[in-house]
């Protein structure tokens, strides 16, 4: 196990105010970052290091994707599990988005029908693996005939409406998230389901009195809150009620993307889908950065891709996950490039932002002294020059080797 290294690079794009270092270096030590910049000086102050050469492949922070259901939802989507077999298929689905170049995840536990499992229960798998698990403990709402509830404090059971607003269900779930997830579905989600399975997807759930004593609790406990929100109306909800990060977001105006500019929210980007309405744009995507909004661009897998939009390339709704990141990245990535912007803020959306959205912005997201060594090797910039996890060569996660491909 190489522990004290130095990893040479064609170029290093940091992510940090250093830009970009052609013929880059970075010394690593005890999981941390000890230095990055030119190969020539690196080589020099830290001779006694051994020597990694990957001088024909570019060295990137390692993706983030702040908004997911991998460990949840996706094992009963995907696989024929049962309660017994399910976190077997939650660790492959895991592996799988480490091979795809993401190190740390945002895990949405909004509580599932059909396996009784409590967040302790999650937070035991995170720790099994070398990733970074944030967890977003919420309530949710689905859009079938007769809404259905349920929250992550009260797991397998679904609850009554009035419940999403009982003031110690409301504080269970805010004192057990991580950070500002989806912890408040504002919209019935259509979730994986088709759309004639959930009519009234979209339907906003709460009034904006109900939404305010929400997002009191969680500022009264000194934390953040995010919500699930589309459509015009509820997202002047989620700003008039004080929410700090905003998924999704699909069907923003121009007015309101003024309005959490100057808020200082947040906004996930979902280019790929997670509402009832059309999905976040390139173009929307670019608008919410110009306006100085921090932006992330996350999956929200595993999900059905939204059709007929120009931007995906998918020709069925089968459920995509991690491995698309890049893909759906891509074509804001480009239209940023297209716009001047340098390839560190452009990579931000995939590292830093998100990485910021998780509050861990000052362990990981960036290649720079005293942060955690989550780095990739790959043929060019992912999401911007690679989008296939086969050009990821090497992923590292706190300094060690954990994916390597030939």
């Amino acid at each position: 196990m190489m522990m004290k290294y130095i990893i040479r690079g064609k170029k290093i794009v940091t992510v940090s105010k250093v830009g970009t270092i052609m013929d880059g270096a970075m010394a690593v030590a005890d999981e941390k970052i000890k230095a990055v910049g030119p190969w020539a000086e690196l080589r020099k102050l830290f001779s006694d290091f051994e020597v990694m050469d990957c001088s024909q492949y570019v060295i990137t922070p390692a993706l983030v994707d702040c908004h997911t259901h991998l460990l949840e939802f996706a094992p009963t989507s995907l696989f024929p599990v049962t309660p017994e077999t399910h976190f077997i298929a939650g660790r492959a689905i895991l592996f799988h988005a480490l091979s795809c170049g993401i190190t740390a995840l945002g895990e949405q536990i909004c509580g599932h029908p059909l396996c009784d499992f409590s967040i302790g229960d999650y937070r035991k798998i995170a720790q099994e693996l070398p990733m970074d698990l944030s967890f977003a403990t919420t309530s949710i709402s689905v859009g079938f005939e007769k809404l259905a509830h349920f929250s992550a404090v009260t797991k397998s059971r679904s609850i009554e409406q009035k419940e999403l607003t009982n003031p110690l269900i409301v504080r269970n779930i805010a004192e057990a998230s991580d950070y500002p997830g989806e912890n408040v579905f504002i919209n019935a989600t259509p979730a994986n389901f088709t759309a004639d399975e959930v009519p009234r997807a979209g339907e906003v759930v709460y009034t904006l009195e109900e939404l305010k004593s929400i997002v009191l609790v969680y500022h009264q406990l000194g934390k953040r809150i995010g919500c699930h929100v589309a459509g015009e109306e509820a997202i002047d909800m989620a700003l008039d009620a004080g929410f700090d990060v905003l998924h999704h977001a699909h069907g923003i105006t121009n007015e309101q993307i003024e309005r959490a500019a100057r808020s200082g929210v947040h906004i996930v980007a979902t280019p790929m889908g997670g509402t009832h309405l059309r999905p976040n744009s390139p173009e929307e995507i670019v608008k919410f950065l110009e306006k100085n909004i921090p932006v992330s661009i996350s999956t929200d897998a595993y999900l059905p891709p939204y059709q007929d939009v120009p931007w995906l390339p998918f020709q069925d709704q089968s459920l995509r996950g991690p491995a698309e990141l890049m893909l759906i990245s891509q074509p804001a990535m480009l239209a940023f490039k297209n716009q001047g912007y340098d390839e560190n803020k452009i990579l931000a959306l995939l590292t830093d932002y998100p990485a910021a959205i998780l509050g861990k912005a000052d362990r990981f997201g960036r290649l720079e002294p005293g942060l955690e060594a989550n780095f990739l090797v790959a043929e060019g910039v992912p999401g911007l020059e690679v989008i296939e996890a086969e050009k990821i060569k090497m992923v590292f996660y706190r300094g060690l080797k954990v994916i390597e491909r030939q």
